[in-house]
């Protein structure tokens, strides 16, 4: 299956067909058939723009291979294109998005991809003006820009909807310019939402099968209020063309960028000073939690928001700012859209325990941004004494040890020196070159420590501990079973 997303994937798009609605129509409620979206499309289209991109490339070769001016119309534009220029072997290439009005006075929201690599930027409106725009500010993390062009009138423009309430089940139209073919209507309804299609750090796109297709990036979802509830943006499709299956930047998330972009010309997300890591199946049995839920964290920043509020490794966070964190992936979303030097109540589980804290959010420098899930170590040399437990050979963490493991002089733990093939260990993702710092949330020191508490766990039944591993890649957490047979 291709995921085909408007920003660094190739993007497929087909034409919309009159077959589409007729069928769209065929199981809506037969008010609802009666009516039709004609009063809506009637109202909503003369804000819904096509921007149109030009840029100069090669005159050799592909359209700029892997750019979005390659996933826009590489067929369709081609004719559309400007002829190269003899002295520089250049050529003008025109691509074609859509966008929406937001403010009468011309402030204009599209897609980052639509403009990111834009060197003039052109808005047609469906009664044929046309306005040269400048790019306020652009987000690529959740692919949202904001442009402005300064018109002699009012525009007609469009508002923002509350996404939050958007259901599964309800009908939604999209509006945009697929293929360059201006002020097209496609309708379909909400298939899911908060959907996850691993294209950034903050997905939580509401997925519709109304047809989404080249073009119709940066274009408005709407809702039968005629409310924007999304921004149109990616599709998943096995043909390259729309199969019902396309997904939009939910209206909240894209508020609370786009309010930032007009402030400050740049996002300003906020930031807790954590690693964290999924709560597997395995993990929450070691973290005697009855089922996964929220995130763990495996790492602590020092003198971060998080150390100050006393937050420690192996806690893991179960609301935010009273939101829940139902699964790791919407704590950076939660957190980013937290108003910096903001106090909030963190709610953790730790030992078994609920604990609350205080923390005051910080400022993210996304250029610092650290992966939630560590690599892992290289596999070591063995060595020659040693002692073996669950398919680990462990040595104490010497200075020659350190070196091998990449630690810093005052690291402490027991070195993984290296791990059985098919044993508990190597099953549960541990490698030669880890430094166990924690067994069941104890520190250790010697491999006898280790062993110790495997014993200990055993004695009370457990059937897996919590791992905290050091590697040079940063900390993370390991649930490894410890069964007798291995």
């Amino acid at each position: 299956m291709n995921v085909s997303v408007f920003t660094s994937v190739t993007l497929h798009r087909m034409l919309v067909l009159p077959v589409f609605i007729m069928l769209a129509l065929m199981i809506v409620p037969a008010q609802a058939v009666e009516k039709g979206f004609a009063d809506l499309a009637e109202r909503l289209m003369p804000a819904v723009v096509n921007v149109s991109i030009t840029t100069t490339v090669s005159s050799g070769g592909s359209v700029m291979q892997g750019s979005p001016f390659e996933e826009f119309f590489e067929d369709f534009m081609d004719r559309q294109n400007g002829a190269p220029n003899k002295n520089n072997g250049k050529k003008e290439v025109t691509s074609v998005g859509s966008g929406f009005v937001i403010d009468p006075k011309g402030i204009i929201v599209t897609n980052n991809h639509v403009i990111e690599k834009a060197e003039k930027i052109t808005v047609n409106f469906s009664n044929g003006d046309k306005y040269d725009a400048t790019l306020v500010g652009r987000d690529a993390k959740t692919d949202i820009a904001v442009l402005k062009v300064d018109a002699p009138k009012d525009l007609p423009s469009v508002r923002f909807g509350d996404s939050q309430k958007a259901r599964v089940g309800e009908w939604v139209i999209a509006i945009g310019n697929p293929f360059g073919l201006g002020g097209s209507l496609s309708a379909g309804v909400i298939s899911a939402i908060n959907r996850d299609i691993n294209s950034g750090p903050y997905d939580s796109f509401i997925q519709t099968d109304a047809a989404i297709n080249k073009g119709n990036s940066g274009g408005p979802l709407f809702n039968m209020d005629g409310e924007v509830i999304g921004v149109n943006t990616a599709i998943i499709s096995p043909t390259g063309g729309s199969v019902g299956i396309g997904f939009s930047i939910p209206a909240d998330m894209a508020q609370t960028v786009i309010n930032q972009l007009l402030e400050f010309g740049e996002t300003r997300r906020g930031w807790l000073g954590v690693r964290i890591q999924t709560v597997t199946d395995e993990l929450a049995e070691g973290l005697g939690m009855s089922k996964p839920k929220g995130a763990l964290i495996a790492e602590i920043i020092e003198d971060g928001p998080a150390d100050k509020a006393g937050l420690k490794q192996g806690d893991v966070i179960l609301r935010f700012n009273n939101k829940e964190v139902a699964e790791m992936r919407d704590l950076p979303r939660i957190v980013a859209e937290t108003g910096i030097n903001k106090k909030v109540q963190v709610e953790v589980l730790r030992r078994g325990k609920i604990v609350r804290k205080s923390v005051t959010v910080g400022r993210l420098d996304e250029s610092e941004q650290k992966d939630a899930n560590a690599a892992p170590a290289p596999q070591d040399q063995p060595v020659e004494k040693d002692v073996a437990i669950l398919g680990m050979h462990l040595e104490p963490l010497t200075d020659a040890a350190r070196d091998r493991a990449g630690m810093g002089k005052d690291d402490a733990g027991v070195l993984i020196a290296k791990v059985a093939p098919n044993s508990a260990a190597a099953l549960a993702g541990l490698r030669g070159g880890n430094v166990i710092a924690e067994l069941d949330q104890e520190q250790v020191n010697t491999p006898d420590d280790v062993v110790q508490l495997v014993k200990q766990a055993r004695k009370d039944d457990k059937k897996s501990v919590l791992v905290l591993l050091k590697t040079p890649n940063g900390l993370r957490f390991i649930a490894l079973k410890v069964e007798e047979k291995q």
